[in-house]
């Protein structure tokens, strides 16, 4: 499993691309709330978000691109930040996405500009 140690971003990337995506849930859902999670990944119930974490249900392959891409974006910002910075990220509007918040980016499937929009923050930009 997954834990809060800094990360590169290619350490990121392999993480997301590596993991099961039962433990990619189960993270996002235990650091950024299982209603986030459900926002992001474009589902109406969040209890479906925890059968994704428990294993028992696995998500279409839109939500889980969705997952993987957030998931990848926390570690990107995770070490740069604290958890509750990131999450904060996540929620905020961002200029880089037109004052979009990056939540609302991944849900609508601008996964890249959310990823850019990460990479922006930790640059410093």
């Amino acid at each position: 499993m997954p834990g809060t140690t800094r990360t590169s971003p290619v350490d990121a990337h392999q993480k997301a691309v590596v993991f099961e995506v039962k433990d990619i849930a189960r993270y996002l859902q235990e650091t950024l709330g299982q209603k986030l999670v459900a926002f992001m990944t474009g589902v109406a119930d969040p209890k479906r978000v925890g059968r994704w974490a428990q294993g028992s249900q696995a998500p279409r392959e839109d939500a889980e691109r969705r997952l993987r891409a957030a998931f990848q974006i926390f570690h990107l910002l995770l070490a740069e930040d604290s958890a509750h910075v990131v999450r904060a990220w996540f929620i905020g509007m961002n200029p880089q996405l037109d004052d979009d918040s990056p939540a609302e980016a991944i849900r609508d499937g601008r996964l890249k500009e959310a990823l850019a929009a990460a990479r922006a923050f930790v640059s410093g930009g």
